[in-house]
C-alpha cells in the first residue's frame, strides 16, 4: 500500500486500531469511498429477506418507515424482519453530549417496554399493500425478569396477528452488558424459559442475542452451553442465533467454531442462525474490502443450506443499509445458486408462523 492511499484510508477511517491487529480494515468505515464498492452501483443482484433489523436506535429514534421502504426497494429486500430496541441509553446530568449510541459514553442503558408499541403503531400504518413485507417482533422486555413473559403476552394480545416472531432478545453480550441496569442476562436464565414456551405455543421463531464467549475466554468459549441448554429444554421453539453467537472482541479460532456450530446444528433442528453484524465483516469473511469468505464457513452453510440467513443490524437509521445488504453478494455469488436463494431470503421465511407463510403463498399465486 503506497503513501497516499494509506493516508486516503486512515482520513476515512477505514483503518483503526483493532485488538487483532495495530492497523485493520474497517469495511462500514470505509462506506465513504463508495468507488471502490462495485456492488453498490446498478440494480440489486438478489432478492433478499433482512432477518435482522431494528426499526428504532438505542435513543428510540427512526428516521422512519417511508425512508425505510425507500431503502428496501433500492436493495432488492421483499421482506424484513421488524423488531425495536429492547434498551435505551440514559443521558446522565453530567455528560456535557447527548449520546446517540451505547458506547458512546459510559452512561447506562434500561430496559424499555415501550419500543414495540411503536412498532406496531408504525406497521399497522403501512398500506396494506406493502405490509405483508414487514414482520414484527416483540422485544421489549427484561430478560431477567419472571414477568418478562406477561409483556409478551400483553403485546400480543393487544395487537392481534400483528406479530410474527420474538426478539431479539438481549442476553450475554460484550460492553453493552457492562453497561446495562440490574442482573445480567443470559439465554437460559430462568425468566425466559416462559417466554420461550409461549413462542412455541404460538407458533413465532426468537431471535437470541448470546455471545459464545467473552474476550478474554477464547479459546474455549465458555457462553456456548447456554445455547444449547435453551435447545435441549426448548425443543419445539425455533431458534435463530443472532450473529452466530459472535461480537466485538470475539476473534475465536473460525475453523474450530464453524465445527463447533455445525455439531449444533446437527444435533439440534430447532437452532438457525443469522450471519449479520460484524459476525460477517470481522469473522465470517476476511476482513477486506472484498468480503472474501473463509473456506470453514463456505462449507458449514453448503453442509446445513437451511439453517443460515442474512441481516443488516441497522438500527434507526438507513444512510448505510445498501452496505449492509449488498455485502453479502460475496457470499450469495460463492454459493450454489439453489443455496444462495434459501440464504438470501427462502430460509427465513420457511421459521415464520404458518399463517404467515399461508398469507404469503397465497399473494404468491
Amino acid at each position: 500500500m503506497n503513501r497516499r492511499k494509506f493516508l486516503k484510508l486512515l482520513s476515512t477511517g477505514a483503518l483503526a486500531y483493532s485488538a487483532q491487529g495495530f492497523f485493520a480494515f474497517n469495511a462500514n468505515a470505509a462506506i465513504a469511498d463508495n468507488n471502490s464498492y462495485s456492488f453498490l452501483k446498478g440494480a440489486p443482484k438478489y432478492t433478499i429477506a433482512d432477518s435482522h433489523f431494528h426499526y428504532v436506535d438505542f435513543i428510540q429514534r427512526t428516521e422512519g418507515a417511508e425512508a425505510l421502504l425507500k431503502a428496501m426497494n433500492a436493495n432488492g429486500v421483499e421482506h424484513i424482519m421488524m423488531s425495536g430496541m429492547p434498551l435505551v441509553k440514559k443521558w446522565d446530568k453530567d455528560d456535557p453530549i447527548a449520546p446517540e449510541y451505547y458506547l458512546d459514553n459510559n452512561s447506562r442503558t434500561y430496559w424499555y417496554s415501550g419500543t414495540d408499541y411503536h412498532v406496531a403503531q408504525t406497521v399497522e400504518k403501512i398500506p396494506d399493500e406493502e405490509r405483508h413485507r414487514f414482520h414484527p417482533y416483540i422485544c421489549g422486555f427484561n430478560p431477567t425478569d419472571k414477568y418478562a413473559v406477561d409483556h409478551v403476552k400483553r403485546m400480543y394480545e393487544a395487537f392481534p396477528n400483528l406479530w410474527h416472531g420474538v426478539g431479539e432478545i438481549f442476553a450475554h453480550r460484550d460492553d453493552l452488558t457492562n453497561l446495562t441496569y440490574g442482573e445480567t442476562a443470559r439465554a437460559n436464565h430462568e425468566a425466559l424459559d416462559a417466554v420461550y414456551d409461549f413462542a412455541a405455543d404460538h407458533d413465532l421463531p426468537v431471535c437470541l442475542h448470546n455471545n459464545c464467549t467473552s474476550r478474554n475466554k477464547l479459546k474455549d468459549p465458555i457462553y456456548v452451553y447456554e445455547v444449547e441448554d435453551v435447545l435441549k429444554r426448548h425443543p419445539n421453539t425455533r431458534l435463530t442465533w443472532a450473529h452466530a453467537g459472535l461480537s466485538r472482541y470475539l476473534n475465536v479460532d473460525q475453523g474450530k467454531y464453524t465445527a463447533k456450530l455445525g455439531a449444533m446444528l446437527d444435533k439440534h433442528p430447532s437452532l438457525w442462525i443469522d450471519l449479520s453484524w460484524i459476525a460477517y465483516n470481522d469473522y465470517i469473511t476476511d476482513g477486506g474490502s472484498t468480503f472474501t469468505v473463509k473456506p470453514c464457513w463456505l462449507d458449514l452453510i453448503k453442509s446445513f443450506p437451511d439453517k443460515f440467513m442474512i441481516g443488516s443490524d441497522t438500527v434507526g437509521q438507513f444512510k448505510g443499509y445498501a452496505m449492509e445488504i449488498r455485502k453479502y453478494y460475496s457470499l450469495l455469488d460463492a454459493l450454489p445458486s439453489d443455496v444462495a436463494l434459501k440464504v438470501a431470503k427462502g430460509n427465513f421465511l420457511s421459521i415464520l408462523p404458518q399463517r404467515v407463510q399461508k398469507d404469503l403463498a397465497k399473494r404468491k399465486n
